[in-house]
């Protein structure tokens, strides 16, 4: 079996490509990988390049999701971005990093789900 963390992981990008599909986000990759490390999503909307991480929480006896974002990860999501933006090699664009917070009941309904636009800044 897989390590049940993985797996709330992709649940809770499921559901916030859905979510942010349907607020007029166009979804351009899932999961991009490059040696910097991962973006969840990455798409466009309303003119910008956006750069999405999701933190997905069962709970709060860990904390919320948006306080999973430690300097260390901030630091990774922006080396993630520019390393995307070299090598797609993007025209000129704005960009920025948003943050989809997903929180689930202990049953696993969803609780809360927030998006914080240009929540990573450089």
């Amino acid at each position: 079996m897989g390590d049940p963390r993985q797996g709330l992981g992709r649940y809770g990008e499921k559901m916030a490509a859905t979510e942010l599909s349907r607020r007029g986000y166009v979804i351009r990759d899932r999961n991009w990988r490059c040696p910097e490390g991962e973006m969840d999503i990455i798409a466009e909307h309303d003119g910008w390049l956006v750069f999405v991480e999701v933190r997905t929480r069962r709970g709060r006896r860990l904390g919320s999701p948006e306080e999973s974002i430690t300097h260390a990860k901030r630091t990774t999501l922006i080396r993630v971005a520019e390393r995307y933006l070299t090598e797609m090699d993007w025209p000129e664009t704005d960009w920025r990093i948003d943050v989809v917070a997903v929180e689930l009941t202990r049953a696993g309904k969803l609780a809360r789900f927030e998006v914080y636009e240009n929540a990573v800044l450089g």
